[in-house]
């Protein structure tokens, strides 16, 4: 399995997204072809209401431990609670880390 698919996997157990993509931008960064460190998250779940960016990020982390410990590098997220996914019209563009 890909790292994407457990990194969309243990999300969804984790914290039942309303709104999940889970883009691999590692072709940004100075690693081999077809590599899976670098990823961006945007999710939108419940469990994000009243908390605070930290909290968020943390219950992120959590859930992806293993990923973390097994070569993923990099984790872009954005987090937000479903009425804030609402209202959002863009989410930022990650930079371009290649020289």
């Amino acid at each position: 399995m890909s790292v994407a698919q457990n990194i969309i996997e243990k999300l969804t157990e984790a914290l039942g997204p309303a709104h999940l993509e889970v883009i691999n931008e590692s072709h940004n960064h100075h690693v081999p072809p077809n590599s899976e460190t670098h990823f961006k998250v945007i999710i939108a779940s419940e469990l994000f209401d009243g908390k605070r960016l930290l909290a968020r990020h943390r219950a992120v982390n959590e859930a992806l431990a293993t990923e973390f410990a097994n070569g993923l590098h990099a984790l872009s997220m954005h987090t937000y609670s479903p009425s804030e996914w609402e209202a959002q019209v863009a989410v930022p563009d990650s930079p371009k880390c290649k020289g």
